[in-house]
């Protein structure tokens, strides 16, 4: 029969249990394993169908439950220990502090804006690989007492779940998440109503915004949210989802995470009593709208554009993650100017002249505005997310920079790396607790002690990841089959699926055609012959999501999925859907290999492998993003890669050397066994990868590199810019060096001794026109290295000239040469000021004629 009327019952939790909601709220549960083991212990089962959320799960708990709880003396306890241990790590004096204290540095405050941020999969605001970056990010921030404001949105939808089709073909669907099933509170204002923002809108609309905190240890997290009543409903939608709708739904997105994120943690700082933010990171394009927004504020304040780009820059942080043009968000010019401009009466960013904003995104298309443009020349500070990233930057984005080498090009690198105490399973932590000395691991940059576990410990410890990997493998796996409408006579093989025992490679990305999910199947007789091998058996474990849009990735994935049905290998190859968090720490902890082939150099950094390292797990990759610089025999292996072939040719050549490495050297090594069953090599070569990789790719120490080489000095060219009549006054100087720079010339450059020898040094002397400017106006510099066969200098040197009278125009330099053969020289001349991080960021050079 149906009801006559329904009624809400909520749960209500007695004083002895209150703390659970203190520990719920607070995100930093979620890197703790013993306060996550807690809300676990409660309810196993509806903690796992509350998606392991607290928040919900606290909801859902019986009265008889939760009296249980209450009237057990064990539970209360440890309960208490987890809310003290809460309360002493949010008063704790950390790094960051300890680091300033005493310095102007001690001001400095910094607001992270991304896209995502992937925190845990119970506040689903992330998608992928930059998202969980960004959360490792603010998490490590906390543990460092890093003064971070994180701005992102909060999504009704989220990213999507996966399932398969009987076919194996990829299905999305999104579920709705409402505020009150999150770890999220709003912002209060002072009357105690939820703090919102606006925006100015084509046709004379008006956005609002409302904010919502998400506390992640000591860090806020500020979340953007256009869901709300009063809003038309196609601006309510458009924090709807992470990465849908079109062109016009994503500058939207855009423009509230850059321009309504700047007045949003503004607003929190001012509500909260918190410094404001003296320094922005802008985590890839997405928030390039943020630089336009304080623009516009300066120059509410009377400034003139120059002045206020100049104050913005000072204080800007620009990180790029893309390797590849193609990955750069790009929108209509038109669309742009229509969204910026002045339309019905109102100007989303007023004062700001439209022209000058379309100048600052600008690309060779000027049909198109360039959204990592936009960021790098708003930017003073500008990083890609591994070295040899930050070499594919320098050349990607060398156009900006005209007349400057590709490698003096002003974009740095800071590896990225991953949060230890979230990734690395609890036996493992212990492991790498033990190899550092006891010492605190966020302020560790070697463990000096990896003889600290026993072998017979550490292959232990490695044998139970894996045996739990294969055990939620199974789950997963037979799962997956009844979603795809399998019934449960046909599924007995499920039992088989995998071996506990058996060499596992661990394999999952965002499926994209350049990671080359099936790089494997080219030779797929071969892979065959290698999983099935007698002696020497190999399984892989699989998982990743291709793009809703990515039609080519979902081809790529279906092409995995039906090769693994195939009943000569399904036992050995599986795939696990709706790759999560979840999923991501039991396979990169069980496997032994972490594979990953990518088109090098076209994976920016690649944090998946990162993980694995942090558990005992090995490398095996293409020398690409963090693996390039990291690369070493004794800790993994490398596939070698090919250039100057077609791509067909390409792929079975690098396939080639992955089935040869994988058969000839990896297995051999795993199965090499002593009289106690023990493979003494690969153990050896476990211990080595985890003590001297490990603190490498810890996302710890690229957080002190952060604070150290970009948010400090940001920080403090923040400081000089604040005094408005400096920057006024370069402001003045750079329109006066450009006006004068047509008349800047090299006139002539002469080599005073024609004959040098080793041992010696020989005179440069180059007469400069200064075209007005004075000589402290210009760096005058010597380049000299041996001249290739195109004329080009290689291995060069920069010896910067001076004057050789004052206020002359010959500028001279002594260059010592020390070994004999050709050497090549030249002149060059750029603009000088404290004011520039380096000299190459006006993109002004002249050289001789």
């Amino acid at each position: 029969m149906k009801a006559y009327d329904s009624l809400s019952v909520s749960t209500v939790l007695p004083p002895e249990l209150a703390p659970l909601r203190t520990l719920a709220k607070n995100l930093r549960w979620s890197w703790r394993s013993s306060a996550e083991r807690l809300f676990a212990g409660i309810d196993e089962q509806l903690w796992r169908a509350c998606g392991r959320n607290p928040i919900v799960m606290l909801r859902s708990l019986p009265a008889s439950r939760v009296a249980e709880l209450a009237a057990d003396p064990e539970f209360v306890a440890r309960l208490g220990h987890e809310a003290e241990d809460l309360s002493a790590y949010l008063d704790s004096d950390r790094w960051f502090h300890k680091h300033t204290r005493g310095t102007a540095d001690e001001a400095t405050s910094v607001a992270y804006f991304s896209m995502e941020f992937g925190i845990t999969e119970s506040l689903p605001v992330y998608s992928g690989g930059l998202g969980v970056l960004a959360g490792d990010h603010l998490k490590s921030a906390s543990d460092l007492g890093a003064p971070i404001i994180g701005v992102g949105l909060l999504y009704t939808y989220g990213y999507f779940s996966q399932t398969l089709s009987r076919e194996g073909w990829q299905q999305e669907a999104y579920a709705e998440h409402p505020p009150k099933d999150l770890a999220v509170d709003p912002v209060l204002d002072a009357s105690g109503a939820q703090s919102r923002v606006s925006l100015a809108f084509p046709d004379g609309r008006t956005l609002e915004i409302a904010l919502w905190e998400a506390q992640v240890g000591t860090v806020p997290l500020l979340l953007l949210d256009t869901n709300l009543p009063e809003n038309p409903e196609d601006l309510r939608a458009i924090t709807d989802r992470l990465y849908g709708g079109d062109a016009e739904h994503r500058i939207r997105q855009e423009l509230v995470l850059g321009v309504g994120g700047v007045r949003a943690v503004q607003a929190y700082a001012e509500l909260n009593g918190r410094r404001q933010p003296t320094v922005f990171h802008l985590n890839e394009g997405h928030a390039g709208f943020s630089g336009v927004e304080r623009i516009g504020q300066l120059m509410a304040g009377g400034e003139t554009f120059e002045t206020a780009l100049a104050a913005v820059r000072s204080s800007t942080v620009f990180t790029t993650h893309t390797p590849v043009p193609a990955g750069i968000d790009r929108f209509d010019a038109h669309l742009v100017q229509r969204y910026l401009g002045s339309s019905g009466g109102l100007t989303l960013v007023p004062d700001v002249p439209l022209a000058r904003i379309m100048e600052l995104g600008a690309e060779d298309d000027p049909g198109r505005f360039n959204m990592a443009h936009l960021g790098l020349r708003l930017a003073q500070y500008a990083n890609g997310v591994a070295k040899l990233h930050g070499v594919v930057s320098r050349g990607m984005f060398a156009k900006l920079y005209p007349g400057v080498a590709a490698e003096e090009v002003p974009i740095g690198s800071i590896t990225n790396g991953v949060h230890i105490p979230s990734w690395t399973r609890p036996s493992m932590l212990r492991v790498i607790e033990a190899m550092n000395g006891g010492r605190e691991l966020a302020t560790s940059g070697t463990w000096n002690h990896p003889e600290a576990v026993g072998a017979e410990e550490l292959w232990r410890i490695r044998g139970e990841l894996r045996a739990e990997l294969v055990r939620r493998a199974r789950e997963s796996v037979r799962a997956s089959w009844q979603a795809r409408g399998a019934q449960d006579a046909e599924l007995g093989w499920i039992r088989d699926v995998l071996d506990p025992e058996r060499l596992t490679i661990g394999f999952a990305r965002r499926v994209s055609t350049y990671k080359r999910l099936t790089l494997m199947l080219q030779d797929r007789d071969r892979l065959a012959r290698i999983l099935n091998n007698p002696d020497r058996p190999v399984q892989f474990v699989i998982a990743g999501k291709a793009h809703p849009a990515d039609m080519g990735g979902k081809q790529l994935l279906q092409e995995l999925v039906n090769f693994a049905d195939e009943a000569g290998v399904r036992d050995r190859i599986v795939f696990l859907p709706d790759y999560n968090v979840t999923i991501a720490k039991h396979l990169v902890a069980g496997s032994d290999v972490w594979l990953n082939n990518p088109v090098r150099p076209q994976e920016a950094s690649g944090t998946s492998g990162m993980k694995a390292v942090m558990n005992g797990c090995l490398t095996f990759s293409i020398s690409d993003g963090w693996w390039d610089e990291m690369a070493d025999d004794a800790v993994g292996w490398t596939i070698p890669d090919t250039s100057g072939v077609d791509e067909r040719t390409r792929d079975a050549l690098e396939a080639g050397a992955l089935y040869d490495i994988l058969e000839h050297e990896i297995a051999p090594l795993f199965y090499a066994r002593d009289e106690r069953g023990l493979p003494v090599e690969w153990v050896e070569k476990v211990r080595r990868s985890v003590s001297v990789v490990g603190p490498k790719v810890a996302a710890e120490r690229m957080v002190r590199d952060y604070v150290t080489d970009l948010y400090l000095p940001a920080g403090r060219s923040a400081r000089v810019a604040s005094d408005l009549v400096a920057t006024r006054s370069f402001a003045t100087w750079l329109g006066d060096v450009r006006a004068a720079w047509p008349g800047v010339r090299v006139e002539s450059v002469v080599a005073e001794n024609r004959e040098p020898k080793a041992g010696e040094s020989v005179r440069l002397s180059a007469r400069v026109e200064l075209g007005g400017l004075s000589t402290d106006d210009v760096l005058v510099e010597a380049v000299v290295g041996a001249p290739g066969a195109e004329g080009e200098l290689q291995d060069t040197r920069i010896v910067e000239m001076r004057p050789a009278h004052e206020g002359g125009s010959t500028f001279v330099v002594d260059v010592p040469i020390d070994e004999p053969g050709l050497l090549g020289y030249t002149v060059r001349v750029q603009p000088r000021h404290a004011f520039l991080q380096a000299s190459a960021e006006l993109g002004l050079v002249r050289l001789p004629v």
